[in-house]
């Protein structure tokens, strides 16, 4: 139901749901959580990016890289590597 609201570039609620998600003890809910930030970030780059600065040190690596991937390689090395 989060890929309408992404769809419709309103990532208000999604964004409030991947940040109370992020941590979930399911696995998938980790997958769940990195596919829509970068859904988000395949329509606005500076919102997810945004996000992932404040939260990625505290996700949990499966959501951290669905999220990030389809960033450049440097970037992504960065974020993985903990430097941002």
């Amino acid at each position: 139901s989060s890929y309408f609201w992404i769809k419709k570039g309103d990532f208000t609620d999604v964004l409030a749901l991947a940040e109370k998600l992020k941590n979930h003890s399911h696995d998938l809910m980790h997958k769940a959580v990195g596919w829509m930030l970068r859904e988000i970030g395949n329509r606005d780059f500076e919102t997810e990016f945004e996000f992932l600065k404040k939260h990625y040190h505290t996700m949990p690596r499966t959501a951290l890289r669905y999220a990030i991937e389809k960033f450049p390689e440097e970037l992504r090395q960065e974020f993985l590597k903990g430097r941002i």
